[in-house]
């Protein structure tokens, strides 16, 4: 695997939330600078061996908006 792919979502009561595609991670933070690290601390973590952990992390952010018509 050369790439990991996490949904990054605002969490309703405040901050990120990030999950995995494909994997079983899940972090979350009170901010994206946050999130960031904690994103690779738990790819890190999933993936000890260096050989075998993904080369890129794409973090792609859902953001929803209501507006009126």
């Amino acid at each position: 695997m050369t790439e990991i792919v996490f949904l990054v979502e605002e969490d309703p009561e405040g901050g990120y939330t990030a999950r995995a595609l494909g994997e079983s991670i899940f972090t979350q933070a009170d901010d994206m600078d946050a999130l960031r690290e904690m994103v690779r601390d738990a790819v890190r973590c999933h993936f000890p061996d260096e050989s075998t952990r993904p080369k890129v992390i794409r973090l792609h952010q859902v953001r929803d908006e209501v507006i009126a018509p």
